[in-house]
């Protein structure tokens, strides 16, 4: 089926290689027969083409570069800083995923809330259950979103039904690698998830290191969230210089490793991780909920590091990347250094394609891009700038519709309808 087709409305086109935006008050995407686009002008006086969306806004889809599958029905669980709540409510959800039926149900409630909220490219940690990842994939899949997504290895501090030795675990990485990276026209992709240092084994840590550089695959973790996972990390590996230095010694940083929440980084390590072109994963809700503290996202991007924003449900309350952003500027502020909206905007699209290693097809409304496209409505009547609107007005404007390479693939004119 062609998905050939011309949208008509306002469209924000975001630079492709920092911080920016052009914008088009009234302009013509040409979708082509492939999902890319093809052309984008500004409308003829006269254009006979009527508006698609009408009060929207066009930008490119929302990237969401770190979130949990299993933690989905938990959001909005307060039971305590990271540790307490990963033993207390995080850890026994996550068992559940065992169950077949179970996590083909969250599966879908999962990528229903991303197109709802116009996320159209994400990186998904997955249970530790070889058959649920394969389940989410189907999901994801089905639904036509694009995403990276990952098993996550544990073999400790875990209760047993939890745990998988690294043996198995990494042949079952290999059997996903084997069937998903790279799927339907590298929409789908593989990553290699060891959940943290405390989580992993040396032997679990060296392995997963191992095997995603003989694949070609990315790497996910966490990194210095909490004050007592930083000191219970360093009574676990004392051999290494901080926490940075478990990923080093054991060949897990890799170019382009996703490193998510970095909030107690000394000098070393962030001189460190610029340097291996890792990506800081800045998560400003959850860390907020969770009271593990404030990144310094200005800082972070003024040392040179490649960022992105991750809800990181069900730390975090919301799947929706603009709230994600406003969370953003109210943490830059706290910092001492604040963030603009338009800069935050471009960090949760363009900015969040390129971080995820998926910037050569989709973050760009530009000939030979992917359409993989948002328009949200805009409050009427709104006062102020743009950005502003898009980025603070959280309780305005909702999504209108979610296209991934041109195909529509979440509508609020469906959802009403249905």
């Amino acid at each position: 089926m062609s998905l050939a087709r011309t949208l008509r409305g306002r469209v924000l086109a975001p630079d492709p290689n920092a911080p920016g935006w052009t914008q088009h008050a009234d302009a013509l995407v040409e979708i082509d027969a492939s999902g890319r686009v093809a052309s984008i002008a500004d409308a003829p006086a006269g254009c006979a083409i009527p508006e698609t969306w009408p009060g929207a806004v066009m930008l490119p889809g929302f990237v969401d570069g770190h979130l949990h599958y299993p933690q989905f029905r938990m959001t909005g669980s307060a039971s305590g800083p990271l540790l307490t709540w990963l033993s207390s409510t995080t850890f026994p959800e996550e068992a559940r995923f065992a169950e077949g039926a179970y996590a083909a149900a969250v599966a879908d409630e999962l990528c229903a809330a991303l197109a709802s909220a116009g996320t159209t490219l994400c990186s998904l940690y997955g249970s530790p259950h070889p058959s649920s990842t394969d389940t989410l994939f189907e999901a994801l899949d089905r639904w036509g979103l694009r995403a990276q997504a990952g098993m996550t290895l544990m073999d400790r501090d875990a209760p047993p039904e939890n745990l998988l030795a690294p043996a198995a675990a990494l042949a079952a990485c290999r059997a996903h690698v084997a069937r998903w990276h790279g799927h339907d026209d590298d929409r789908l992709r593989v990553v290699l998830t060891p959940r943290f240092a405390i989580s992993c084994t040396p032997e679990l840590l060296r392995g997963a290191g191992a095997l995603a550089a003989e694949l070609g695959v990315c790497v996910q973790t966490h990194i210095s969230e909490n004050h007592d996972e930083i000191a219970y990390t360093a009574s676990l590996f004392t051999d290494s210089a901080d926490y940075l230095g478990v990923y080093e010694d054991h060949g897990v940083l890799p170019e382009g490793t996703l490193l998510a929440h970095c909030i107690h980084l000394s000098e070393s390590e962030w001189a460190r991780l610029v340097a291996a072109r890792a990506v800081v994963v800045h998560c400003p809700d959850s860390n907020f909920f969770l009271g593990s503290g404030v990144m310094g996202l200005a800082a972070a991007l003024g040392r040179g590091a490649r960022v992105c924003l991750g809800s990181d449900i069900g730390g975090g309350r919301a799947f929706s990347m603009r709230r994600v952003a406003a969370r953003a500027y109210d943490a830059s502020l706290l910092s001492g250094a604040r963030v603009d909206p338009a800069t935050l905007l471009w960090l949760a699209t363009r900015g969040g394609a390129r971080a995820l290693g998926f910037g050569a097809r989709v973050g760009c409304i530009a000939p030979g891009f992917d359409a993989d496209l948002v328009a949200v409505d805009l409050p009427p009547g709104g006062v102020g700038a743009l950005f502003d609107q898009l980025v603070f007005r959280e309780d305005h404007g909702p999504v209108r519709a979610t296209l991934v390479r041109g195909r529509t693939v979440w509508s609020a004119d469906a959802a009403q309808s249905a």
